[in-house]
């Protein structure tokens, strides 16, 4: 009776021994798959693309080269019932599995996308498909649906005017008609009522307004001349003027070319005969769209214009940058003859 004894005391020691073995093997197994550091890189962070085309296969072989055991991380996702989703990750140094795997879950990290003064949709969409995970075909034609152009009362001349020179926090996967859809919605918010009230006061449209100060800016690099500038223009339309704007002409050139990054210094006397709706000494109001995306500033100052009789300017030789202004053509011929001898002396050509 005593061996028996001793021999189930000895088989129930053995069980908890083995049980315990085991069971610290799983539990080390279990720590080592969660919670131990799993990161194969050197540098502080890391960032991760995950396309939106990527097949489940294609995302695990992105992660397997950040990843020191790929092993341990698959089993962690397994039991977490992870699946890769696309978006941009920025992955920390010795961060375990169980963090790595909420991370790429939960915080698809936005990046900072800034633009200013981008000349044509073309150029702003060349330039936002190298931000973002979209290519610049598909951005185009985004902006050129027939629909949302219908839709918000659009044209394909005008709509780069819902396109404000900013600084925005978008996702690295963001689909072009979402970025399309985030800039109307930053137009939208723009015209606060303070700028519609004005805006209603000159009796433009809100793409009217855009139009005309992307010719302000492209007239005056000063921020501080261009409600002057603004001011002249304003005031030749109420007069049912000509704008007669050397950067429509210029515009207009580059559009025939094909060619917007053409450098065109001087404006000549034959240029002025181009047929083109851009071209302000031969058309009456403002340009159809923009000629190029304007500051806000200048847009600003089309809506808070100074208020004067000036209606014509020319370039101040004595002030780069800056104007000379008139009331009348007796004083404006005078101002200019100022800058065509400034122009000789300086032997300045196209």
């Amino acid at each position: 009776m005593g061996n028996n004894n001793q021999m189930i005391r000895r088989v129930f020691i053995a069980v908890l021994l083995l049980g315990f073995f085991v069971g610290s093997a799983f539990v080390f197994h279990f720590y080592r798959v969660f919670f131990s550091s799993n990161t194969a890189f050197e540098s502080t962070q890391q960032e991760i693309l995950i396309p939106s085309s990527d097949t489940k296969v294609a995302a695990y072989d992105t992660l397997a080269q950040v990843v020191e055991r790929f092993d341990f991380f698959q089993q962690a996702a397994s039991r977490k019932g992870f699946q890769p989703m696309p978006g941009r990750f920025v992955l920390d140094k010795g961060m375990n599995n169980n963090e790595l795997i909420n991370r790429l879950r939960s915080e698809n990290k936005p990046i900072r996308l800034t633009f200013n003064n981008q000349k044509t949709l073309m150029h702003l969409a060349a330039y936002v498909a190298k931000k973002i995970e979209t290519d610049s075909t598909a951005i185009m034609q985004a902006f050129y649906d027939v629909d949302f152009l219908k839709e918000n009362g659009l044209t394909q001349d005008n709509v780069l005017s819902i396109c404000l020179p900013n600084s925005y926090d978008v996702f690295w996967n963001t689909t072009a008609e979402q970025f399309r859809d985030r800039m109307l919605r930053q137009y939208k918010a723009f015209w606060t009522p303070k700028r519609e009230s004005a805006r209603k006061k000159i009796k433009l449209s809100r793409e009217e307004v855009v139009a005309l100060a992307a010719v302000v800016h492209k007239e005056s690099y000063r921020v501080d001349e261009r409600p002057l500038v603004a001011g002249v223009y304003l005031n030749r339309l109420r007069k049912r003027m000509r704008l007669q704007a050397d950067p429509t002409v210029i515009y207009a050139l580059m559009r025939k070319a094909n060619d917007f990054d053409m450098d065109i210094r001087r404006v000549l006397y034959a240029d002025l005969k181009i047929r083109s709706p851009y071209n302000t000494y031969r058309n009456r109001g403002i340009p159809p769209g923009p000629i190029t995306m304007p500051d806000v500033s200048a847009i600003d100052a089309v809506l808070f214009a100074a208020k004067h009789k000036y209606i014509y300017f020319v370039a101040d030789p004595s002030r780069s940058g800056y104007h000379l202004f008139a009331t009348n053509l007796s004083q404006h011929n005078k101002n200019k003859k100022i800058y065509t001898r400034w122009l000789r002396e300086k032997n300045i050509y196209r």
